[in-house]
């Protein structure tokens, strides 16, 4: 294993500048960036990895084992992470070596904050989930000392775990279509994301393509919430006639509001109206009437995302370096009951 020592050495620094860019305090220090940076690129050439096990109370000769942590945004997004441990779960106990699991919550555009991703001193690898698109530039921008895997983004530095969620948009519009809708509505979650942003994306720009109606005032942001989906359905009814027939709520968590708003508000589904979610949450099938909805493969994706770590640990190729899976419909009372697309 490398050391610090042999860092320096290769880098042509001092063995306490190279400590001290190697613990995340070269700005703290006013190191250049170019000195940062050649010390950097002469620990990933040495395949360098901190000394975690030294910084860990341990007791009489346990085995230490590698952590992987896995950052997971402090949001309502949180329901879907039940679904991704499952998936990593089952994929590390197929594994033949054993890993420790650290859940790491960080705010949305907080990740510049957290300082172990540089200095790479709590864990061996890191899954990041559900980063905002500054967190996105933030880490595009930045060099860490640690091996990283996005779930559900893309990116040309990192190692990935993806969908195609612009296809997934386009997808929706076309059933729409294809049933014979062409007054559309779309309720939005209101967070900084560029998986739902393609998905809105993808959906307004097939409706455009197909010749739909979606009027401004059909298309709504909200709280990403069942109460945001609850108040926004409710707004949405309260327009000026003609009404949407078919609405697409990019979140199974805001349809299951939706539906109950729409209920509120007199409206039958899928009789008046037909609804479409995201994501194929557990709960879809026992909504009334069961939700419609986009299927994210989501421990499918995580299952990928341990594979792509555990490899990066141990400084083996990572090919393809990006994983996209795929989506599709699963149609239910709420609309297209008992088909799949």
């Amino acid at each position: 294993m490398s050391s610090i020592k042999e860092i320096a050495r290769l880098a042509g620094v001092s063995q306490g500048t190279a400590s001290l860019v190697m613990n995340g305090k070269g700005d703290q220090y006013r190191i250049s960036a170019a000195t940062q940076q050649k010390i950097r690129e002469a620990a990933r050439e040495l395949h360098y990895q901190p000394n975690i096990s030294a910084r860990r109370l341990r007791s009489g000769g346990e085995k230490v084992l590698p952590i992987i942590a896995l950052f997971w945004a402090l949001d309502t997004r949180a329901v879907l992470m039940s679904r991704f441990l499952q998936g990593l779960q089952k994929e590390l106990s197929r594994l033949e070596d054993e890993y420790e699991l650290l859940i790491q919550p960080f705010a949305g555009s907080g990740l510049c904050d957290v300082r172990s991703l540089v200095t790479g001193t709590r864990f061996n690898g890191a899954i990041i989930a559900n980063p905002t698109e500054e967190d996105e530039r933030y880490l595009e921008q930045t060099e860490l000392n640690v091996p990283v895997v996005l779930y559900q983004r893309s990116s040309d530095k990192y190692a990935s775990v993806n969908v195609d969620s612009y296809a997934s948009g386009q997808a929706v519009a076309e059933l729409f279509a294809a049933r014979g809708h062409r007054r559309l509505g779309m309720l939005v979650p209101d967070v900084s994301s560029a998986a739902i942003r393609l998905r809105k994306e993808g959906f307004l720009a097939k409706v455009a393509e197909l010749g739909l109606e979606m009027k401004p005032e059909h298309r709504l942001a909200a709280d990403f919430s069942e109460r945001g989906g609850y108040e926004a359905a409710r707004r949405l009814m309260q327009q000026e006639k003609p009404l949407p027939t078919a609405l697409f709520v990019i979140s199974d968590q805001m349809a299951v509001g939706a539906l109950s708003g729409l209920h509120d508000c007199g409206i039958r589904v899928p009789q008046d109206i037909e609804v479409i979610g995201h994501d194929d949450d557990e709960v879809a099938s026992y909504t009334i009437p069961p939700l419609s909805t986009v299927h994210l493969p989501v421990e499918e994706m995580a299952g990928a995302c341990v594979r792509m770590i555990t490899d990066l640990i141990h400084h083996k190729p990572v090919v393809p370096a990006s994983v996209m899976l795929d989506t599709h419909i699963v149609l239910r009372g709420s609309c297209g009951e008992g088909k799949r697309l």
